[in-house]
């Protein structure tokens, strides 16, 4: 039977409880949830949700660099988002960043985050 690996790196932020930054299982990689902090500093980057979005797609690649896989290899993307004004903003970014077809499937949710977070997305990758 095949054991799960974590994937660590510092160019993402350290989760702030007891899980992985991401697991991988075989070639099944799920990237936690990733939120606009700076791995180096820990503060929040961007005050707009496009600002933020962008700090999160960057810590995003980051764990997915360290696992071996990209984007590429996404196949569900998961966000939450704290206010539903946003969504067209945040749609707008993601369009940009996401990368050519066949893109993900996804699901955007609307939940609290802490204070001055506004947008929070996890990654399920298969890996080749």
């Amino acid at each position: 039977m095949m054991g799960k690996t974590a994937i660590t790196t510092a160019n993402a932020p350290t989760p702030p409880a007891k899980f992985s930054q991401a697991v991988r299982k075989g070639n099944i990689l799920q990237v936690a949830g990733q939120v606009a902090f700076d791995p180096a500093t820990g503060a929040i980057v961007g005050d707009d949700i496009a600002g933020q979005t962008r700090q999160t797609f960057r810590n995003i690649e980051a764990v997915l660099a360290e696992a071996g896989s990209s984007w590429a290899d996404a196949m569900m993307v998961r966000v939450y988002l704290t206010d539903t004004s946003h969504f067209a903003a945040f749609n707008e970014v993601y369009d940009e960043l996401i990368g050519e077809a066949p893109q993900p499937g996804r699901t955007t949710v609307y939940v609290g985050l802490p204070a001055g977070l506004l947008v929070e997305i996890d990654v399920l990758a298969v890996v080749d």
